[in-house]
């Protein structure tokens, strides 16, 4: 796992994401889906570049089922936002890069 990219399981799920200050940007993938692998470098860059001001993590949907079952994902690779413990946004597939650095900036801004 990449520097700057948590892990987040059933178990640590409200700890690390729900309890969390500020936003948090949590990558729904599985090691099967290739799209997945397409973002994932984009993904932990951006945890990079956004360090301090935004929490990322990914969450195995396949590891995690009851998870993803409650954010009613259906397909992946799913990037939702949350705060304050709240789902605030979300985006489905293998954006490009800018396109993830504008929602992540409006939502800072907001």
């Amino acid at each position: 796992m990449a520097e700057g990219v948590l892990h987040v399981t059933t178990a640590t799920w409200e700890q690390e994401v729900l309890k969390a200050d500020g936003l948090v940007l949590v990558d729904f993938w599985a090691a099967w889906c290739g799209p997945c692998r397409i973002i994932a470098p984009t993904v932990e860059e951006l945890a990079g570049e956004y360090a301090g001001k935004l929490k990322v993590a990914k969450l195995n949907t396949d590891e995690n089922p009851e998870i993803a079952s409650r954010y009613k994902i259906m397909g992946i690779p799913t990037l939702i936002f949350f705060r304050k413990g709240e789902k605030a946004d979300q985006i489905v597939g293998a954006v490009p890069k800018p396109q993830l650095k504008a929602k992540i900036d409006a939502l800072l801004a907001s």
